[in-house]
């Protein structure tokens, strides 16, 4: 299906990628994974044929499509649902051209494409895949303008996801995704039966859809069989023989090194120290092992400090006075809880976080915190809010009020800050560089709890282990809101559930929240079957009312007509009758029977659609 062959991209005298070959057949679900800035992306846009490659040759299947996920929306009132049929370029080109041809071959063409693309069904499945990524049906109706960016890019996948590509390349598609929409993905995509190429930092994802991992590394792409975890053992296998190796000739070298060293100088060992030196040039010395994995980081310990450390009585929480987002809660958090906090986007994770730290005033209950409560509070906006003129160090430096600058500079080496690092603009680092100048920033008083609201959406995976090594040697309380169920599942030892306005402890795991996710789903799409029926059968049965009124109305004009008709007759009949008897005006008799015929025809003519209308009632 996609065959890559010796490609060559450089950008800015800089070579990302250097003779890659890699061949990916036909329904292959494959993962592309490696640390940040090596290329993945990049990999992506020459593939899709935005940018060209220096060297090399990428070929598919003659007449297949490639799907990637559109950055551009129309700005105006089109509706969510529409957008996501539009995507669909022949459907919405016949369907248009159905409504315009005079051309009876075209027409015939047109309805029989149309059939066999399940044209009919696109509404339908238009709006599974907006539920499923988290637009009610409601939502579905209202234009994109009405959307931030996050949600925007739902649409987005949306619309790749509906167009069903023979070659689909999906880029962090879970990065504005809640745990519930990713659970709708991970299935949809495991179902999938055209080709998936998908970078994702999220291994759980990798795991449940992926049938092999390419791995993108020092300009090279390895290919290897299997899901993320049986690429991470395949390759600690071979990183650990190729150091084997690697050791092996090295020990070889240096004895050859030492022969040549000892005898050099001597005249009849001089040429025997000349093969070695030939021997050496020759050798084929494998790559050691280079620590690709990022540099651990540890946080501060806190000091102890009896339980609980917050305690919530009867709280209410929100923004809007009146309209609490949250209703009612009573929660105890002690030093040692580990929380994963659960539910749809929308439902207050982020709202109960700020409470605890107590960066929303609450509306009803009150808020109990220790004496010296110390919090730090991670949330993945602030990224954005780090001034991106100032260095690493000067940051943390204002931050510590600290005029030792070993310590700053031993506080940010703790993080995996070196010299050169806390000396570069923090514009200048990478997304997961000041994730990490973050973590610093709210830990470096050594906090008794760590709220994290999303902390991974800048990191990859090696970032992620590191975290999860971070937090599991940290002695404090953390309270996570996190879309990876990885570092849940290796962090979290209770999960509450925010959902209906309330806060509840989940007693269950993570694969129980799956099934309890589909589960509502399931309820939920039962529910609204059940309402769509209703109102189909309100909607039938107001059209029978309203046909049977109609029906009546009818009725009753044809009777009405009927009488005049009938009183016509007996008119006629005494006219008649009266001509009859006089016998004097035959002209005028025959105009009269004439009339009276036609009278008659018209009564049963009558008397027979009123017949009709009542078999009809």
């Amino acid at each position: 299906m996609l065959s890559i062959q010796n490609l060559t991209y450089r950008i800015g005298g800089r070579t990302l990628l250097d003779k890659v070959s890699v061949n990916i057949p036909a329904g292959h679900r494959v993962g592309l994974v490696g640390p940040n800035g090596t290329g993945k992306s990049t990999l992506f846009r020459l593939i899709a044929g935005e940018i060209a490659a220096d060297d090399g040759e990428i070929s598919m299947i003659k007449g297949s499509s490639l799907g990637v996920v559109r950055q551009d929306f129309p700005e105006d009132d089109t509706a969510l649902i529409d957008i996501v049929l539009s995507s669909d370029i022949e459907r919405t080109e016949l369907m248009k051209e159905a409504e315009t041809t005079e051309d009876m071959d075209r027409i015939g063409y047109i309805y029989e494409r149309l059939t066999a693309i399940d044209a009919y069904d696109a509404p339908a499945r238009a709006a599974s895949i907006l539920s499923g990524l988290g637009f009610n049906e409601e939502a579905q109706a209202l234009p994109i303008t009405a959307f931030s960016g996050g949600w925007r890019a739902r649409v987005a996948l949306a619309c790749v996801l509906f167009v069903q590509p023979n070659v689909l390349l999906l880029d962090e598609p879970t990065n504005h995704l809640d745990f519930e929409s990713m659970v709708w993905l991970e299935g949809f995509l495991a179902r999938y039966r055209e080709t998936l190429i998908i970078i994702s930092h999220d291994r759980e994802i990798l795991n449940k859809t992926v049938t092999q991992i390419v791995h993108l590394e020092n300009k090279k792409l390895t290919q290897y069989t299997g899901n993320y975890d049986a690429f991470e053992r395949r390759r600690a296998e071979r990183l650990m023989n190729q150091q084997a190796l690697h050791e092996k000739q090295m020990a070889q070298k240096a004895h050859l090194m030492k022969f040549v060293d000892r005898f050099r100088a001597k005249a009849s060992k001089a040429r025997q120290a000349q093969s070695r030196l030939k021997a050496i040039e020759k050798m084929d010395i494998v790559d050691a092992v280079i620590a690709s994995r990022v540099a651990a980081f540890t946080f501060p310990q806190p000091k102890e400090m009896k339980s609980p450390l917050i305690r919530l009585d009867g709280v209410d929480a929100g923004y809007v006075a009146g309209k609490p987002v949250l209703r009612n809660m009573t929660l105890a958090i002690n030093n040692d809880d580990r929380i994963g906090l659960l539910g749809a986007n929308g439902n207050g994770k982020s709202t109960l976080i700020k409470v605890i730290s107590d960066r929303l005033a609450t509306m009803a209950g009150e808020v109990h915190r220790s004496a010296r409560l110390k919090i730090g509070y991670f949330a993945q906006f602030q990224t954005d809010e780090l001034d991106v003129t100032i260095t690493a160090y000067e940051t943390m430096q204002a931050a510590m009020s600290e005029t030792h600058e070993s310590k700053v500079r031993a506080m940010l080496g703790q993080f995996g800050f070196d010299k050169h690092k806390a000396d570069t603009l923090v514009g200048a680092l990478s997304g997961g560089e000041k994730a990490r100048l973050l973590f610093c920033l709210m830990s470096f008083d050594a906090p008794h709890i760590m709220l994290l609201d999303e902390p991974t959406n800048h990191l990859d995976i090696e970032a992620r282990e590191a975290l999860i090594q971070a937090l599991n040697s940290y002695t404090g309380a953390v309270i996570i809101v996190s879309h990876d169920p990885h570092l849940i599942e290796c962090v979290a030892d209770q999960l509450w559930l925010v959902e209906g306005g309330r806060v509840r402890a989940f007693d269950d795991d993570l694969e129980g929240y799956r099934k309890y996710i589909i589960k509502q789903r399931r309820l939920e799409q039962q529910k609204n079957k059940l309402d769509n029926q209703k109102e189909k059968s309100r909607a039938q049965s107001a059209d029978a009312q309203n046909q049977t009124a109609d029906v009546e109305n009818e009725i009753q004009k044809l009777e009405s007509h009927l009488e005049g008709l009938r009183h016509n007759q007996q008119t006629l009949e005494g006219e008649i009758a009266l001509c009859f008897e006089q016998s004097g005006e035959p002209k005028r008799t025959e105009k009269l029977n004439a009339a009276y015929a036609k009278t008659i025809a018209e009564i049963d003519e009558t008397n027979g659609k009123i017949t009709a209308l009542i078999a009809e009632l």
